[in-house]
């Protein structure tokens, strides 16, 4: 998901530029809400649990495409299942990014511990590989979204700022302790009402507890379909996330984007679009030295997983602050 995400600022910056060119996103349904601000674009979701499955379903797309008369392919995934399909486009451009492996393993080993290209500059190689140049220094984002009155009842009114929070990430190594965070969100709802998003049964289960538990307090997951959720999100004040997908969404809407970061490090490029550095609050890299441990939080030392955790709640309470 926060690739997908990651992809939709750059996918803006080039429809603006180049609005006679028509984009084609091939990416899974679920997502499609993401580009709905863009113009000249368009879905197309394969499915990779049907007709589309294995070798075969991927010739079978590559037909799919090919009738839309495809001119170019800018791959911003390069898996195996995108090296396959470039297989078949073979006489056609067909781009795809280079995620700098050997340098991101060179971080992790701690051998060149200094800041890679981001993902999104990546992004913008493709285009420009291709022969379309890009800007994304100076980027547009959607208007906020007018809510429905069904979101407007499930969040409130806006007579204090809202804040959204998202705890939890995809490893645990990535998460700031969740008891931690109660604190955090305990004392953040003397002066906002905040707004918690996550996914799944556990997950929603234990926001649910923090939302019976504290006042303004508003647990949205589980609630919302995508394209609600980007409305009330498109609307925040400020998200704070950890290394996660949230982190993205907000960014990729012109949100203010402050982010906890365990075993991982945004030297890696991973960091949410446009955002100041000083909104990516680092765990204690003299007690954790061999941070990052990995690119996407799977591995890690014997304790080093609440690693996030040495980031005191004083720090985190006191950014959101000076950032609204």
């Amino acid at each position: 998901m926060g690739d997908v995400a990651m992809s939709v600022p750059v996918l803006r910056a080039f429809t603006k530029t180049y609005p006679e060119i028509k984009l084609t996103i091939l990416t899974r349904q679920f997502f499609t809400p993401f580009f709905r601000d863009l113009d000249n674009v368009t879905v197309f979701s394969p499915n990779l649990k049907g007709n589309h499955k294995g070798i075969l379903g991927i010739y079978k797309l590559s037909k799919e495409l090919k009738v839309l008369d495809i001119d170019a392919v800018a791959d911003l995934h390069n898996v195996l299942r995108t090296k396959i399909l470039k297989a078949f486009f073979f006489g056609i451009p067909f781009i795809q990014i280079d995620k700098g492996r050997a340098e991101k393993k060179a971080l992790v080993l701690g051998v060149n511990v200094t800041p890679l290209k981001t993902t999104h500059s990546r992004y913008v190689d493709v285009f420009r590989q291709l022969g379309f140049p890009i800007d994304i220094s100076n980027p547009i984002f959607p208007e906020k979204r007018k809510l429905s009155n069904t979101l407007k009842n499930l969040i409130g009114d806006r007579s204090k700022p809202q804040i959204g929070i998202a705890p939890f990430a995809a490893y645990e190594s990535k998460m700031y302790p969740l008891s931690t965070m109660k604190s955090v969100i305990s004392e953040l709802t003397k002066d906002y009402t905040i707004l918690l998003f996550g996914g799944g049964k556990k997950e929603i289960a234990q926001l649910n507890g923090i939302e019976n538990m504290l006042g303004n307090v508003i647990n949205v997951a589980g609630k919302l379909s995508l394209e609600e959720e980007l409305d009330v999100i498109s609307n925040l004040d400020v998200m704070l996330s950890m290394d996660s997908g949230n982190a993205h969404i907000a960014a990729m809407l012109g949100v203010k984007v402050i982010t906890i970061w365990g075993v991982t490090h945004p030297y890696a490029g991973f960091g949410p679009f446009n955002q100041p550095k000083d909104y990516a609050l680092l765990a204690n890299r003299v007690q954790f030295p061999k941070i990052p441990t990995s690119i996407y939080g799977n591995k890690y030392p014997q304790g080093y997983k609440e690693a996030a955790g040495s980031i005191a709640p004083d720090t985190i309470i006191t950014k959101i602050k000076s950032v609204i």
